[in-house]
């Protein structure tokens, strides 16, 4: 299970805006917050979190060929909202919001978005049929 995941990030205080003003979205603070390092939100004390960080090493912020943060959502409109959100703040798309696959009328339903540093994101529920 994961515990939390950390992102790089090339400017902190910008990047600890966008994420306040994304992550507040569903609820989530920040619970962390070491000056020109990091900064990290939960929603809760004990739940998974989502952290950005200037690297350690202080060489350049990278992103992960294949690396993805899925922020997992409880419905269709919180989806919609959280995506459309990212991209408001200046985050890019890497995937409208819809089922996966495409024709599907239920099951994984997900936006798919980049952060201001090139990040991967997404934004993700499970529905039911007919859901």
């Amino acid at each position: 299970m994961i515990g939390y995941v950390t992102i790089g990030t090339a400017d902190l205080a910008k990047s600890g805006a966008f994420y306040d003003a994304l992550l507040g979205t569903i609820g989530a603070v920040r619970f962390m917050d070491e000056p020109d390092y990091f900064i990290a939100w939960s929603k809760e004390q004990g739940e998974p979190s989502l952290g950005v960080a200037v690297p350690f090493n202080k060489e350049p912020a990278t992103v992960g060929n294949g690396t993805m943060v899925a922020i997992a959502l409880e419905n269709q409109q919180q989806v919609n909202a959280f995506y459309n959100k990212a991209l408001e703040l200046g985050g890019t798309s890497e995937g409208a919001v819809g089922f996966r696959p495409e024709e599907a009328e239920s099951g994984f339903y997900a936006g798919y978005f980049r952060d201001l540093d090139g990040n991967k994101l997404n934004a993700f529920c499970i529905l039911g049929e007919g859901a």
